[in-house]
């Protein structure tokens, strides 16, 4: 295999309008967006009422997020696929091998992420920005709106860090998304299978997307941070 000749064909692709790569790409994204949506004010939620909240069972929960951080993808492509199966509980839903088991599988991938990363962000912030917005008069989502303001990078770096996540892995993706062409197929499962066959080419190519993307979602966030680090000197 000659790397540089691999690599230029990838380039091309990239840059010539592959409807193959670039619909591939379009699953990927649509995917893990939506995933990640569904979840957020959930775990945003959830992740506060554990930072500042006092109910028995609260640390117990806790640790329970944080051992499922450390799940494998495939585990829980595993269980949900054994549920979304026909002789699975919920195997009426006919979800299996679409674009909604995937969702629903990679929503169960980042929202421990998010929720233990947003305790930790809640859990580090200034408690005064909450008191003072409730001494005020402030409604309660007036006041959580202005602690987000506060802590606004690390829930910023855990929504990174949780989307990072889920476009990246190909375990449960694969077991319940079934790897189908303009169905399915998204930029991890497709780099596996073309690397499988042989065709390096499109596999590097969709490498590059996800790095290009990591590049701008790192350099974004290190923007933010400088202009928080500006406005405060």
């Amino acid at each position: 295999m000659d790397i540089w000749q691999t690599t230029q064909q990838a380039v091309q692709l990239l840059f010539n309008g592959d409807m193959a790569l670039w619909g591939i790409v379009g699953v990927s994204f649509s995917v893990s967006l939506l995933a990640i949506a569904l979840v957020l004010i959930p775990a945003l939620l959830i992740a506060f009422a554990l930072a500042y909240g006092k109910f028995p069972g609260r640390w117990l929960l806790l640790s329970l997020f944080n051992t499922c951080q450390s799940i494998p993808t495939v585990v829980i492509g595993l269980l949900l696929y054994m549920m979304l199966s026909r002789a699975g509980p919920l195997g009426n839903w006919q979800m299996l091998f679409t674009q909604k088991a995937m969702i629903l599988g990679q929503m169960m991938v980042c929202f421990p992420i998010l929720v233990s990363m947003m305790h930790a962000a809640f859990q580090n912030s200034d408690r005064r920005a909450w008191e003072t917005a409730l001494t005020l008069g402030a409604s309660l989502p007036r006041a959580l709106l202005s602690l987000m303001w506060e802590c606004r990078f690390p829930l910023l770096a855990a929504i990174i860090a949780a989307f990072s996540r889920i476009i990246t892995e190909v375990g449960c993706s694969m077991m319940v998304g079934g790897n189908i062409l303009n169905s399915t197929r998204n930029i991890p499962t497709a780099i596996a299978l073309e690397s499988s066959k042989g065709a390096f080419a499109q596999g590097v190519a969709l490498g590059m997307v996800l790095l290009i993307l990591a590049l701008g979602l790192n350099v974004l966030l290190s923007f933010a941070r400088g202009k928080a680090h500006l406005r405060t000197n």
